[in-house]
């Protein structure tokens, strides 16, 4: 089953974007994992934050889809056309995989460890 797993956006700082998103906003934090990654609930979708270790994608924002086999959804996508730019591998969370669509647009693919 592939769903949106959440929203990612690169900080240069996991703490003060999650004071920011949290504190202003008024998102709830869900995990967070110091100044590595953090996850904030957005109402119904999950909204990650990505410090520079594990900045997948550039600093550009993301779509993250959780799948049952980033293996296989990476074959099948990379055989319609889209570009694979980072693993597949192992994060120390998940596996993932990122992508770009046919259009260029950044997508990152995980699925949590056995």
């Amino acid at each position: 089953m592939t769903r949106i797993g959440n929203v990612l956006y690169g900080a240069k700082d996991v703490g003060e974007a999650v004071r920011f998103y949290s504190d202003v906003l008024g998102l709830t934090v869900k995990f967070q994992d110091g100044g590595r990654f953090a996850t904030l609930d957005g109402g119904g979708t999950t909204f990650a934050i990505a410090g520079p270790e594990e900045d997948l994608t550039g600093g550009e924002p993301a779509v993250s889809f959780k799948v049952d086999d980033v293996i296989a959804m990476t074959e099948k996508l990379t055989a319609a056309g889209a570009l694979l730019v980072r693993g597949p591998e192992e994060g120390p969370h998940e596996v993932r995989a990122v992508l770009r669509d046919p259009e260029g647009n950044p997508l990152v693919l995980y699925a949590t460890r056995d």
